[in-house]
């Protein structure tokens, strides 16, 4: 691989992507296609049962209508199924949980703006939320991501491991913790609070929403007939969990980006040069850890008094 042309490097990495795209929306369509489909004729069988029996009772049309008005409103989160005094469109938890989509890049897509007013204000308010929740994440991570490599060292002093090694460990191990912590913990609490998804599903929406894909499909408290005081704590608890679990993500996904095989992996399809001392230290050269260039003598008391 190391033979391998610098100007053809580049275009390898894009064709490599252009591939994982083509095989990623072949297995979808092959798992999800026939799904479709059923639900497509079950709904057909359904509609056309209902036309038989209650069709005479409707004017031609006048059902397509109806579910065309449902449907378009459904798109912008306003529903009149279940109870019609439940007041859940755009309350304040409803509306605190939409700009948090916004500000987090995840738009769940259950709720949109249907005023002229309210789209240009979301398109200004993100054009000046966007930037400033990127710099306090950006902030954040300068307070936090220096932390986190003390377990590493913790680990490579009595172990005396490379720093490559204790790097790996430390992301692997920071890797485990959110995704038991922020992944897999409230997956088993959706699950146990709401009846109608089972835990493959709640761990689809917790991972969706800490990657900010937000399909939108499954949202806690969406459910008809929950109370209103548990759905107002769930748009809460949810609001809270898009914060936090995004920071955690964002330091993760920084850990191992810093990590010594992963910028030896950038630096190969980037450039031709030469790997530079920076490449090589990773995070541990970061944090001012420094273990590589320390003998293993002085290595321990001295690492050891820093952590």
């Amino acid at each position: 691989m190391g033979t391998l042309r610098s100007w053809a490097r580049f275009p390898l990495l894009v064709a490599a992507h252009l591939l994982a795209l083509g095989i990623g929306a072949a297995v979808l369509q092959a798992l999800e296609g026939p799904p479709a489909l059923q639900l497509q004729a079950k709904l057909r069988a359904e509609l056309a049962a209902f036309q038989a029996e209650y069709g005479a009772c409707l004017p031609p049309g006048a059902l397509e209508e109806l579910l065309g008005t449902a449907l378009e409103a459904q798109v912008h989160g306003v529903s009149s199924l279940g109870n019609g005094s439940e007041a859940r469109t755009w309350d304040l938890p409803s509306a605190l949980l939409f700009t948090a989509s916004i500000l987090t890049t995840t738009g769940y897509g259950n709720m949109a703006p249907l005023s002229a007013g309210g789209k240009v204000f979301c398109v200004v308010y993100a054009t000046l939320g966007l930037p400033a929740s990127l710099a306090l994440l950006a902030a954040l991570r300068c307070c936090l991501l220096p932390l986190l490599s003390h377990p590493g060292a913790w680990v490579a002093i009595p172990w005396q491991l490379a720093p490559e090694t204790a790097a790996l460990l430390c992301a692997a191990g920071l890797g485990l913790l959110v995704a038991g912590t922020f992944v897999l913990l409230p997956a088993l609490v959706l699950w146990g609070l709401q009846g109608e998804c089972d835990l493959l599903e709640a761990i689809y929406f917790c991972f969706s929403s800490l990657s900010t894909i937000g399909l939108g499909d499954l949202l806690p408290g969406g459910s008809r007939g929950l109370h209103p005081v548990l759905y107002h704590l769930g748009q809460l608890a949810l609001l809270g969990y898009l914060l936090l679990g995004l920071l955690a993500m964002l330091l993760t996904v920084e850990t191992f980006s810093e990590l010594p095989q992963v910028r030896a992996m950038v630096k190969f399809f980037g450039s031709s040069g030469l790997l530079t001392a920076e490449d090589q230290g990773g995070i541990l050269g970061q944090d001012e850890l420094a273990l590589s260039t320390l003998p293993p003598s002085a290595a321990a008391p001295e690492q050891a008094a820093t952590c």
